[in-house]
């Protein structure tokens, strides 16, 4: 598996918590806030629950 880099793009501002939960445990706090991670099937599935207030790159 490889890495990837998350980008939070949008505001977490008006969402749901389930959402902010979603960010949070990304370890997204900020606008424009970057992590790299590993791509397993759980980060995967989080990046896709919440991809509308992101952008992937892939490492």
């Amino acid at each position: 598996m490889g890495k990837i880099r998350i980008t939070q793009v949008r505001s977490r501002i008006k969402r749901p918590i389930d959402q902010k939960r979603t960010l949070d445990a990304l370890g997204l706090r900020k606008m424009n806030q970057s992590v790299e991670v590993e791509a397993t099937p759980q980060i995967n599935g989080m990046v896709r629950k919440v991809q509308h207030l992101l952008n992937v790159e892939k490492l």
